[in-house]
């Protein structure tokens, strides 16, 4: 599930690639940049913030910068090829960029999002993200100051909010209410000790820094790698009650009613 850390291991694997290098053809398709071309320009570096994906570029020339930014949603993802070797990442159709360079080609999968913006501009795409968990700018009470600025917004949704904190999505928002006993319908504002909620969620994320495998339970195995979520209806690893769940705002929650009961 593409989150922070998810975006985090992608920015890595396009740095590795690409970083360095000249591009020797791209091609951009989304209609706002379809006759925009890169050739000649060579790639600084590869970022994330949050759940942003920032590809720095200088001008062939070296004096003007950009930053092609990338989003991956649910279902998108950047994959890397070496020159030649066939493009496996899903049907072409869903292709929205190729960029080639002398020992690499990497490949845009469904992004849902495409801009290129002067480097010196990112802020307006990411300036209204709260702190990062893999980021220099990560302070848990900062990340509280804004969580409780609105107190009535439930748990569940408050720890989605990107303005408040960086980079959480919906599997470590389900697990960390899990495993702080917290029921996801829980306003903010009752929540007894938001700094520890927030920095668990912050340190489940963190933890699956350099590696696919996504895990809140310690295990790698198939089946074994979450409390909560993706187990609808099997029991709960503690107390053997079924899981459950149910839509919250614009995504669906995990949890479990004994371990997480809703005491309002």
């Amino acid at each position: 599930m593409p989150e922070g850390d998810t975006v985090w291991n992608t920015a890595r694997l396009l740095h590795r690639a690409l970083a360095g290098t000249r591009l020797t053809g791209t091609d951009l398709r989304v209609p706002a940049l379809a006759t925009t071309d890169l050739t000649g320009w060579v790639v600084v570096e590869s970022a994330s913030r949050g759940k942003h994906l920032l590809l720095r570029l200088a001008a062939p020339d070296g004096g003007e910068r950009r930053t092609l930014h990338s989003h991956l949603r649910m279902e998108g993802s950047w994959r890397t090829y070496a020159p030649g070797q066939r493009w496996t990442g899903g049907p072409g159709h869903l292709i929205r960029a190729v960029l080639r360079a002398p020992q690499a080609v990497a490949v845009g999968y469904h992004l849902h999002e495409l801009t290129l913006v002067p480097t010196d501009e990112e802020e307006r795409i990411v300036g209204r993200l709260g702190p990062d968990p893999l980021g220099t700018d990560w302070d848990v009470d900062e990340v509280v100051r804004r969580l409780l600025t609105e107190p009535e917004t439930a748990v569940g949704e408050a720890l989605l909010d990107q303005s408040k904190l960086a980079g959480v999505g919906n599997l470590y928002k389900c697990e960390a209410l899990f495993l702080r006993g917290i029921s996801p319908w829980t306003p903010i504002g009752e929540v007894t000790q938001p700094a520890a909620l927030a920095e668990l969620a912050g340190r489940l994320l963190a933890a699956n820094r350099g590696r696919w495998t996504q895990s809140s339970t310690g295990s790698l195995r198939r089946g074994e790698t979450t409390y909560v979520h993706g187990r609808r209806g099997r029991p709960c690893r503690r107390c053997g009650t079924p899981i459950r769940v149910a839509g919250q705002g614009e995504r669906i929650t995990y949890w479990c009613p004994a371990c997480q009961p809703d005491r309002r």
